[in-house]
Parts: C-alpha cells; sequence; structure tokens
C-alpha cells in the first residue's frame, strides 16, 4: 500500500476549508489521505508538538467545525473519526509542509507533494477570481442589509410606528392627513411637544390621541383669551397639556418622545385644507430641545 498513491491533488482541494482567514486541511481527512488512524496522526503530531506552533495548527472552535460540516456535508464522519471526543485540528500549509517530517514513509512523502500541489493550486484560483468574489462579498452584503430593512419594516409594522420620511398632502385630504397626524401622536411612549402658531380646540382634540401617560407641550406666539377656556375644559377631562409662548417659530414642528422630529407644512387645525407637505428630520432634536429649554 506504500507506493501506491490514493488521492491527487484535485481531489484534496475539495477538503481544503477556509477558517480564520487560512487555508486549512481537517486532522481526519489527513489521516485518512495518509493512511493512518487520527488517533494515531495526532499522537505523531503531539509527539513533535514543538514543530507546529498555532499559525501551524490550531483547534476549531465548535462554530467554526460546524460551518465546515455544514459545507462539505459529512456531518458525523469528521468528528467521530478514529473514536474521538473532541473538536479537531486543522493543518495550515506551513504545517502540512511540517508533516513530512514527522510522518516518514514514501506514502507520506508522495501525499505531502500532492497536497503542496493543491495549496499552489488553491491559491492560484483565489487570486484569478478575486475580483468575482469580491463581487459576491458585495452582493451578500447588499442582500443581507436588504433583509435587515426588510426586517426594521416588519417591526415597525407590528409596532403600529411606521411613517412615511416625507411627502405632500394635496387639498381635500382631509381625513389623510388627519389620519397621518394621528399615528404620529399615538405612536408616542413618553412626550410630544408641537410648535404651531395657529391652536384652536382642534388641536387639543388631536393630542387627545396620545396615551394617558404621554406628557404633551405646545408652544405658540399668541395664547389667546378662548385658547386659555379651551384648555382649561380639556385638562379638566384629559390628561393635561402645558401651553408656552415661543415666538421665534414659523412653520409646525412635532416631536416624538425628544428623538423623532416632524416638519409639517400646514398648522394641525387645518390639516388637508390646501397642499402642504411634510418631512422627518430627526438630525435636528437636538438643538431644537437645546433652544426650547433654554
Amino acid at each position: 500500500m506504500e507506493n501506491k498513491l490514493i488521492i491527487t491533488s484535485k481531489e484534496i482541494e475539495n477538503q481544503i476549508y477556509t477558517v480564520r482567514g487560512q487555508q486549512v486541511i481537517l486532522d481526519s481527512d489527513l489521516a485518512r489521505i495518509y493512511q493512518v488512524e487520527t488517533k494515531v496522526f495526532n499522537q505523531a503530531v503531539k509527539r513533535n508538538a514543538g514543530r507546529f506552533p498555532e499559525n501551524f495548527r490550531f483547534q476549531l472552535k465548535q462554530e467554526e467545525f460546524d460551518a465546515i460540516n455544514l459545507r462539505s456535508q459529512f456531518v458525523t464522519s469528521s468528528l467521530n473519526y478514529g473514536g474521538r471526543r473532541y473538536l479537531p485540528y486543522v493543518f495550515t500549509e506551513q504545517g502540512i509542509a511540517m508533516l513530512a517530517s514527522v510522518l516518514r514513509s514514501t506514502v507520506a512523502i508522495k501525499v505531502s507533494i500532492e497536497i503542496m500541489n493543491a495549496f499552489v493550486e488553491m491559491r492560484r484560483m483565489l487570486m484569478s477570481n478575486a475580483s468575482l468574489f469580491h463581487r459576491l462579498d458585495k452582493i451578500e452584503l447588499k442582500q443581507l442589509e436588504a433583509d435587515q430593512k426588510f426586517e426594521e419594516i416588519f417591526k415597525a409594522l407590528e409596532s403600529d410606528k411606521l411613517h412615511s420620511e416625507k411627502g405632500i398632502f394635496y387639498d381635500g385630504q382631509i381625513f389623510d392627513a388627519y389620519s397621518f397626524v394621528s399615528n404620529i401622536i399615538r405612536s408616542a411612549k413618553t412626550s410630544i411637544i408641537l410648535l404651531d402658531n395657529y391652536v384652536d380646540d382642534k388641536v387639543l382634540t388631536l393630542l387627545s390621541k396620545r396615551d394617558n401617560d404621554v406628557t404633551a407641550t405646545i408652544y405658540t406666539k399668541n395664547i389667546s383669551n378662548q385658547l386659555r377656556l379651551d384648555l382649561q375644559r380639556y385638562n379638566s377631562q384629559y390628561p393635561r397639556i402645558e401651553i408656552k409662548v415661543f415666538s421665534n417659530a414659523h412653520d409646525r414642528f412635532i416631536i416624538i418622545d425628544d428623538v423623532e422630529l416632524y416638519h409639517i407644512g400646514a398648522s394641525l387645525k387645518d390639516l388637508g385644507k390646501k397642499w402642504f407637505a411634510f418631512s422627518r428630520m430627526d438630525i435636528e432634536v437636538s438643538r431644537m430641545l437645546q433652544i426650547l429649554n433654554q
């Protein structure tokens, strides 16, 4: 048997895996190639441990071995070969070259040559197709990002917090616009801040859509006697709304939970009566809150 070559470099290529950025072969696969049991093979290596540093030979982690098994589709053969009960070791190209000095036989010499040829061919193939692999990696990354985005959308749908980032409502879309703002208000978990210079009882009614434990504050340029009366009546029945005078804002803004900021083109009391645009612009939340709290 010693003079019979049992495997070719082409067959060896199928047993080369990439682990921790290196091309490696399982100890059990090497033992079969060298025509010895895995236990005997590893004992020979262990007796010469000084010749096999970490970059020549290392033990797989469970997740690394699972990945190899998934790829190779021989889930139990490698782990149980030779009666082993521990995670296998793998040998890098340097480690396999060192094996020739440990396993001294005609088969070992011939096999070592075939293995080295297989590594050379594998490197050539990887280099020749580097651009293809790079493109495939980018495609896989984009697919992963797309999957994550879909997952975020589904989570948003489940939590009823999916809002458009920007858009336009046209005249006559009174219910659509009202429903859109109502959903934003319902999404609040802790607080709502509204900047609107034209507040009346319809705006107070919109804010009644919030949960009872969500605070609400309105900043407006003028508090009329009618608004004071409406607010007094509202606060006697619903969770309290606080109104403050603030004359430096021209447009309408809604801040949800101190993290989400919506710019609303129309006053909340006039939603849907004329064309208006809306957009989400969270990046400005911190600066706006800082100014309001001065």
